[in-house]
C-alpha cells in the first residue's frame, strides 16, 4: 500500500476523517465543480463527474450537496483551476501537493508559510516528476466479499495490486487500466469508497519515528489548507511508524 493510502486509512480508523467531514465534502464538491467545467453537467457524458459523484457517495455525502454543487458549478468554477506545488520537507523527504484554487498567489502563500515555519523548501514544478509515478487507487469496502474470490476477478480486470486492510480493499492498476476496472466493479455491483489518480512514490525514504511525526504534523498542516486536494509524499510507512501512529 502506498503511504498515502497507509496514512489516509490510519486516520481513518482513529476516527480523524470523520472529524475532518466537512473538509472533506469541500474537496468533493470542488471536483465536481471542476469536472462541470470541464465536461458539462451531465454525468453521463462526463466521466471526471460521473466518478466525482462515486466518491461523493463513497463518502457519504447528502444527494442534495451533490445536486447543489452540480447547479452551481457553472457560476462559481469560472475561475477555478488546478495547480500543483513542489517542495521538500526537513530530512529530504519529497512533498507533492495539488490544489484547486480560484487565487494561486494566495494558496502558494499560505504553502509557503507552513513550510518555513516548518523548515522546509518549497521547489520548482516539476523538481520531483521522477519520485513519484501516477497510478489508479481504488478503496473498495469488503462487505461480504471473498478475497480469494474478489482477488482473481481483479487479476483478470488487470490490476497490479491487491492489499486486504480490515474493512477495506486498496486496489492498484496503471493509469491506462483505470477506466477498465472501474468498470468492472460497477459490473459487480461492489462499493466503491473512493477512486482517484494518485502519486505514488517510486522509492521511499525511511526516518526515526519523531522525524516521521514532524512530516506527517507537515502534511496534515498542507491538508487543512482550503483549496488542496491532496498532499503526496515518499515517506516510508514502516511498521514501526504505523504502529506508533496507531498507538497515539
Amino acid at each position: 500500500m502506498s503511504g498515502h493510502s497507509k496514512w489516509s486509512t490510519i486516520k481513518r480508523k482513529k476516527g480523524a476523517l470523520d472529524a475532518k467531514r466537512g473538509k472533506i465534502f469541500s474537496r468533493i464538491v470542488k471536483e465536481i465543480q471542476m469536472a462541470v467545467k470541464e465536461g458539462g453537467a451531465s454525468a453521463e457524458g462526463n466521466p471526471r463527474l460521473r466518478l466525482a459523484i462515486q466518491n461523493a457517495k463513497g463518502a457519504n455525502m447528502p444527494k442534495d450537496n451533490v445536486e447543489r454543487a452540480i447547479n452551481k458549478a457553472s457560476s462559481e468554477a469560472g475561475n477555478l483551476q488546478e495547480v500543483s506545488y513542489e517542495g521538500y520537507a526537513s530530512g529530504g523527504i519529497a512533498i507533492f501537493i495539488e490544489c484547486l484554487t480560484d487565487n494561486a498567489q494566495r494558496t502558494v502563500s499560505n504553502i509557503r508559510a507552513i513550510y518555513n515555519k516548518r523548515g522546509g523548501t518549497l521547489g520548482t514544478n516539476g523538481s520531483l516528476r521522477f519520485i513519484f509515478h501516477r497510478k489508479g487507487i481504488f478503496t473498495v469496502s469488503r462487505d461480504n466479499l471473498d478475497p480469494e474470490t474478489f482477488e482473481l476477478e481483479m487479476i483478470d480486470a488487470g490490476v497490479e495490486d491487491i492489499d486486504l486492510h480490515e474493512d477495506t480493499f486498496i486496489i492498484t492498476t496503471a493509469v491506462e487500466a483505470f477506466g477498465k476496472v472501474h468498470k468492472k466493479l460497477e459490473e459487480m455491483h461492489v462499493k466503491v469508497e473512493n477512486a482517484e489518480l494518485q502519486r505514488i512514490a517510486i522509492e521511499t525514504k525511511k526516518l526515526d519515528i519523531d522525524s516521521a511525526r514532524k512530516v506527517l504534523r507537515l502534511v496534515e498542516e498542507f491538508e487543512e489548507i482550503d483549496e488542496v486536494q491532496n498532499v503526496y509524499h515518499n515517506l516510508e510507512m514502516s511498521e514501526e511508524l504505523v504502529a506508533a501512529l496507531e498507538a497515539e
